[in-house]
């Protein structure tokens, strides 16, 4: 750059409908490898600014990537993290996480067992101090629902979740919103704060 050169202008955010999309899409690929997967960690970036800093990217990426890209500055990317880190469970792993500035925010996927709230208090209740069999009786009851959480989260506070039932296992029936799951949004929006 010469000083004639205008400065770069600030790199648009993502929409929240890109971040809708790359959200769906996570769960989707997630889905695709059945039930009983474990966590599954993704760093999310811009696409442009990734072709911009290494432009051999374009050949490595599908087309059709680099055309949507193209056509909106917001379009992410997700890169799956390999090799996390053994834990005892999610708060400590999340504890653990720090992103580089390069990534624009990140994607995490778990499968839970939801009951009643009404039928996890009477559960809690029968084995306070035990939990291990805190866990088998709430798997076990019959009102549990096991689910596929997906939850993606951008530095500038946006958020979007997905959640899949086993019960209704299909693209058409999985749940989407902002604030499906505020307790993991807030958990995974912290591993992006400075």
């Amino acid at each position: 750059m010469n000083e004639l050169d205008p400065p770069a202008a600030p790199a648009p955010a993502p929409t929240s409908g890109s971040l809708w999309r790359t959200v769906a899409e996570i769960e989707r690929y997630v889905a695709s490898d059945g039930w009983g997967a474990p966590m599954r960690l993704f760093a999310l970036v811009r696409t442009a600014d990734a072709l911009r800093r290494d432009p051999a990217l374009a050949q490595r990426l599908p087309e059709q990537v680099v055309s949507e890209a193209r056509a909106d500055p917001g379009h992410l990317t997700s890169v799956e993290q390999d090799g996390l880190p053994e834990v005892a469970d999610l708060d400590e792993l999340l504890g653990q996480l720090a992103w580089p500035e390069g990534v624009d925010g990140a994607a995490l996927v778990v499968e839970r067992i939801l009951v009643p709230p009404d039928a996890e208090a009477e559960v809690r209740a029968a084995h306070p101090a035990d939990d291990g069999a805190r866990a088998a009786a709430l798997a076990a009851h019959p009102l549990a629902e096991d689910v596929r959480i997906a939850v993606g989260v951008l530095r500038d506070g946006s958020h979007e979740c997905a959640v899949r039932s086993r019960s209704k296992d299909s693209d058409g029936e999985v749940a989407t919103g902002a604030d499906l799951v505020p307790g993991l949004v807030s958990a995974l929006q912290a591993t992006l704060q400075d």
